[in-house]
């Protein structure tokens, strides 16, 4: 958080509610059946890293730009005919857009991932990422997720 802005001001951002953050976003889905090379393509139009994996309007995975690298280019699958369901995170944590900000950067940290599939019954409304933090508040939690990635290398 830039330091002109009042510790107040601070606070009143981390208690913003989901719904606010998400407000006018358009949600990016895609089949299981979808290719990874089909959802990269679609991730770098959209410029996101992240999408929501759907299975009529109701959730069922996440594909992440961590999950193309680790579980596809890192294991040597083709990412051509590589579908989603296999490679995806399945059935991922969610939140709901009543929620304070905070809730999901709680939910990021003590679970190590970047992403939070905001919903609605099943049906997803948005997507909360580590990037919708502000200023302070994005440096610590990336430092605080690059020590734990650091340190489950190490115990690994």
């Amino acid at each position: 958080m830039p330091s002109y802005l009042k510790e107040e001001e601070k606070e009143n951002q981390m208690h913003r509610s989901i719904s606010e953050i998400i407000d006018g976003q358009s949600v990016t889905t895609a089949k299981p059946s979808d290719t990874v090379l089909a959802a990269a393509e679609r991730m770098k139009e959209r410029n996101i890293g992240a999408l929501l994996v759907v299975e009529g309007d109701q959730l069922v995975g996440i594909f992440t730009e961590r999950d193309a690298l680790y579980r596809v280019l890192a294991a040597g699958a083709d990412p051509a005919v590589t579908k989603l369901s296999e490679v995806m995170t399945p059935n991922p944590q969610t939140i709901t857009a009543d929620k304070p900000f905070r809730n999901a950067l709680h939910l990021m940290y003590e679970n190590g991932y970047r992403h939070v599939p905001v919903v609605d019954g099943g049906t997803p409304i948005g997507v909360i990422s580590a990037r919708d933090a502000l200023g302070a508040d994005l440096i610590e939690f990336e430092s605080d997720l690059q020590v734990r990635e650091n340190i489950s290398e190490i115990l690994g």
